[in-house]
């Protein structure tokens, strides 16, 4: 079927701050370069548009994007102008909370054993799957004899059945999907028995539905042992947001650091939010050093979730050519600048 007369799929474009305002419309030029049917709509969110009125989000702005967009395609948030980056929390943290983005997905892919800082390294390939509306994020909590010498800090750690529940029967159906063999579940129950017990009982219950996939389950410090220690057993992991924000940084550094590191934020059935994992880095901002190769792999997943798989693979082999050739930035072993690194993606893009 033509691009012409399939759908355009409409996607919401948030660059962000920093090195995201750099590889985020790198990303977009490799997306057109595969000739996908979409149509990017670029929104202000960001700490300049704070800066300039005060607005972190529009009044509307979580409902418009539900509403109007297929997928919403984010770049790293964060400015030093901005010291309390109360535009980030209200932006990412907002949209993932108030579109309930309940399952945050983070692919680890080694594309090639020099990337990685463990020796001897291959054949690492695993997804982890992180809880991500619950938990420690939900900000509840507070202060007890503020200041003083007897101050009591709590925060809560919230799990209810619902998301524990939804978080991983939707892993099971990515696994079963994806064609992935094994889901570990990893929790610390040992000491956080409530918490810890929930996703127990609720881990066992679900996976009788899925006879055909193994089970396994670590607690988290153990699970970062077996990362390091052996990767390459890893096929599919689910865990609450905290652990899963830490290990997922571990993972990052498997696969080449996090300017290779992809993510998206997905609610089945609704619009979803992409974003690489880097931070917005101001320090090389501006200077076209900046990897853009985590953008370039997120925009392939999220074509991917869209239903252009044939684009997606396009851009995924497109990426490991270019690691493979060492036509990348300096940090995974390359020597060519922001643009240049995309610019030889997107021409191999174009040609494959």
């Amino acid at each position: 079927m033509s691009n012409a007369i399939r759908e355009k799929k409409k996607i919401a474009i948030i660059p962000g701050d920093g090195i995201g305002k750099e590889v985020v419309p790198q990303a977009l030029a490799v997306i057109e370069a595969t000739g996908a049917p979409v149509e990017f709509t670029h929104l202000d969110w960001s700490a300049d548009r704070y800066l300039a009125d005060g607005t972190t989000v529009p009044p509307d702005g979580f409902a418009m994007l539900a509403r109007d967009f297929d997928a919403i395609f984010v770049g790293a948030l964060g400015d030093p102008r901005v010291a309390s980056n109360i535009h980030a929390k209200e932006i990412l943290l907002g949209m993932r909370f108030r579109m309930d983005l309940y399952a945050n997905v983070r692919p680890v892919n080694l594309l090639d054993e020099s990337l990685c800082p463990l020796k001897n390294a291959k054949d690492i390939d695993f997804v982890v799957i992180r809880e991500n509306t619950e938990g420690a994020y939900m900000d509840m909590g507070g202060f007890f004899k503020k200041d003083t010498l007897d101050e009591v800090a709590v925060q809560e750690d919230i799990n209810t059945r619902k998301g524990v529940e939804r978080v991983i029967r939707f892993t099971f159906d990515y696994a079963r999907q994806h064609g992935r063999k094994k889901v570990l579940m990893s929790d610390k129950s040992n000491v956080m028995s409530f918490a810890g017990g929930l996703w127990q009982r609720v881990f066992k219950l679900v996976a009788a539905e899925y006879p055909e996939i193994a089970t396994q389950h670590m607690y988290v410090d153990a699970l970062c042992l077996q990362m390091v220690r052996e990767p390459q057993s890893l096929d599919v992991i689910v865990t609450n947001n905290m652990f899963g924000d830490i290990i997922t940084d571990l993972a990052a550094a498997l696969q080449g650091g996090l300017g290779m590191a992809a993510s998206g934020n997905i609610h089945p059935g609704r619009t979803s939010m992409f974003e690489p994992v880097h931070g917005s880095a101001p320090p090389i901002a501006g200077k076209n050093i900046a990897n853009p190769i985590g953008a370039i792999l997120t925009a392939a997943m999220m074509l991917a979730h869209l239903g252009l798989n044939a684009e997606a693979a396009k851009i995924d082999a497109a990426v490991l050519a270019a690691v493979r050739h060492k036509k990348t930035t300096i940090d995974v072993g390359g020597s060519l600048g922001t643009k240049e690194c995309t610019g030889w993606i997107a021409e191999r893009v174009t040609n494959s």
